[in-house]
């Protein structure tokens, strides 16, 4: 369910926006996107993990959280973010 150290690397070196970056909202949202994806895969074969869908819907209410935080700062990078992670909004 949570994503390897090799793979985490993996996206902060896709999504940070200068080198060594690793707290810009963009890199947490892509980890973050990246985690959600892996639980919405466990709970397709474990459909009965109550606690799992709630940490997967607090990490929804985060990652929105978040979308939100970089939309009201720059709509140019919220813009640019959720069309590379292929969100709808």
């Amino acid at each position: 369910m949570s994503i390897t150290d090799e793979r985490r690397a993996a996206v902060i070196l896709e999504y940070a926006v200068k080198p060594g970056d690793t707290g810009s909202p963009e890199v947490q949202v892509a980890i973050m996107s990246e985690r959600i994806t892996n639980l919405t895969e466990h709970l397709k074969t474990h459909a009965k993990d109550f606690h799992s869908r709630r940490g997967l819907l607090v990490m929804v209410g985060q990652r929105r959280g978040l979308l939100d935080y970089l939309k009201r700062r720059d709509h140019a990078r919220y813009a640019t973010l959720i069309q590379r992670l292929g969100l709808r909004r």
